[in-house]
């Protein structure tokens, strides 16, 4: 893969956008799925961060109602769901609560005038009949041509259905590349938690190895993110053996 065509970066600001654009290609934007964000905001990041680096990207992630059902996300977010309205949202339901959601991702995804959005599965969305019709039924509800979709599941699913629905549905398949392979190619979506609590910084023996894995990668573009303490050096590092 062409080094241009590796993007890193890290999961949020770690530090003043200013210092983070100076350095790095891109952020994965969390806010978005915490909060359902002013459209307003987002063009404010844009205008912020283009100004400093015209080329940079944003990748976001979509709204927790999409994938997650009312629990401590919520509660860590200042969301209070009626309790006679929790099962309206999460686990990829047709629902108004969630359709709802994901049109306010694509909102913030344009204003930031981005084609990249990452849906997280929690681990409580294993692969079952009902959540596999449930997560069926809305890939096929929002199939957007122009956006390239990632999804990161933390529950138990099968390789092989995994493959099936990225092939069959267009989308691509978000992982630590430390813990496992995807099982789609062609566009890349990385994620590296740093192990338990998010503590572990990664080694220059990691990173190079790292880096030679995602440089040998035949496809057409790579996003690599950090999400561990120790985000913002270990993303430079990286950056760094790629380019």
């Amino acid at each position: 893969m062409r080094t241009e065509d590796i993007v890193i970066g890290c999961c949020g600001f770690p530090v003043g956008i200013e210092k983070y654009v100076g350095v790095l290609d891109a952020v994965e934007i969390q806010q978005t799925f915490y909060r359902l964000i002013p459209e307003k905001t987002a063009q404010n990041w844009w205008q912020k961060v283009t100004s400093i680096k015209p080329d940079f990207q944003f990748a976001v992630k979509a709204h927790q109602f999409i994938t997650h059902r009312p629990g401590s996300t919520y509660a860590k977010a200042g969301i209070v769901i009626p309790e006679e309205k929790k099962g309206n949202y999460g686990d990829f339901k047709l629902t108004e609560e969630v359709l709802g959601a994901w049109n306010h991702t694509l909102k913030i995804a344009r204003e930031l005038h981005s084609n990249t959005i990452l849906l997280q599965s929690p681990p409580s969305f294993n692969q079952s009949p009902e959540n596999l019709a449930n997560l069926r039924n809305f890939l096929a509800e929002i199939r957007a041509k122009d956006f390239l979709i990632f999804w990161e599941y933390r529950g138990k699913w099968s390789e092989e259905t995994v493959k099936a629905l990225c092939e069959e549905f267009e989308i691509y398949h978000c992982v630590d590349p430390t813990r496992k392979k995807p099982v789609s190619g062609k566009y890349y979506y990385f994620r590296l938690h740093g192990g338990e609590r998010y503590r572990h910084t990664y080694t220059l023996d990691e990173l190079e190895n790292l880096a030679s894995e995602i440089k040998s990668l035949d496809g057409e573009k790579a996003y690599v993110f950090f999400n561990n303490t120790s985000m913002f050096n270990d993303a430079q590092k990286l950056r760094a053996l790629v380019k």
